[in-house]
């Protein structure tokens, strides 16, 4: 009874010892954010487009500051201009005439304090989602739910893709990235797993065609972000570059990317 009453008495007194650590980390200047996807949903005109520009907070910083007043322009191959409007002061840039061409070239315009930044991109076509399979007893754990969703890549022609699995009920969003070096031409699938899926939730599926940079782009920082990782030898965890740049000063580069895709999506009913 002394020893189970000393060890208690040991156990409070270590957790009621808590020192408060104030972390000294060093601050840059906030970089431009860009958040420029050209997304063409079969079924529409794809008129409406948006280009959301941040800039880079602190770590402890909540909030996200918008990167307001910027001039925010698209132009394509056949120099058609698009004006992107910003909405409030939010940084969310908006067009509502723009017309979409699969496999035209888009560049991206943005002046910021006085300060030009530039991309290029195609926007790439995408392959329809034919249906969907459903398996219950998924996973090490046998509880999770799986989903297959397949389509037919085009033979002879190097396609890579973006998958975006939403579960509507949680707003759960989960990326996947898939290129066809060993499936050209066959009929295949992106797979889905999720342990929180019910019976009557609804899984919303975009299928994103995109070219070979942002596919190589969007890998290396999805596998930073992977939670399960954390192998010691690993390569740490760097600043990814996308394609844009600042043409005034290159050593100010922006964060961020600009993509132009088709888009197929699919909504499925879990079972």
């Amino acid at each position: 009874m002394k020893k189970l009453i000393y060890i208690m008495v040991l156990v409070i007194s270590f957790s009621s010892c808590e020192d408060v650590i104030d972390v000294d980390l060093k601050t840059t200047d906030p970089k431009l954010v860009i958040d420029a996807s050209i997304n063409w949903v079969n079924g529409t005109t794809g008129n409406l487009q948006f280009v959301k520009l941040t800039l880079t907070a602190p770590f402890f910083n909540d909030d996200v500051p918008p990167a307001t007043g910027a001039t925010v322009v698209v132009t394509d191959a056949f120099n058609n201009t698009y004006n992107f409007i910003e909405e409030g002061l939010t940084g969310v840039y908006k067009n509502d005439s723009f017309v979409p061409e699969i496999n035209g070239i888009y560049r991206l315009t943005i002046i910021y304090n006085n300060e030009t930044y530039t991309a290029t991109e195609k926007l790439m076509p995408v392959s329809s989602i034919e249906y969907v399979e459903q398996k219950n007893d998924g996973g090490f754990s046998g509880n999770e739910t799986e989903i297959e969703a397949y389509y037919t890549d085009p033979k002879g022609i190097n396609n890579y893709y973006l998958f975006e699995f939403i579960n509507t009920s949680t707003n759960i969003v989960s990326l996947e990235v898939y290129d066809d070096e060993f499936t050209d031409g066959n009929q295949i699938f992106a797979f889905h797993s999720e342990e929180d899926l019910e019976t009557g939730d609804i899984l919303e599926i975009r299928n994103y065609g995109i070219s070979k940079q942002f596919f190589e782009y969007l890998s290396i920082l999805l596998q930073q972000s992977d939670e399960e990782s954390g192998d010691p030898f690993e390569v740490q965890p760097a600043t990814v570059r996308g394609n844009c740049i600042n043409e005034t000063n290159p050593k100010n580069y922006p964060l961020g990317y600009f993509r132009a895709s088709q888009v197929d999506t699919f909504t499925y009913d879990i079972k």
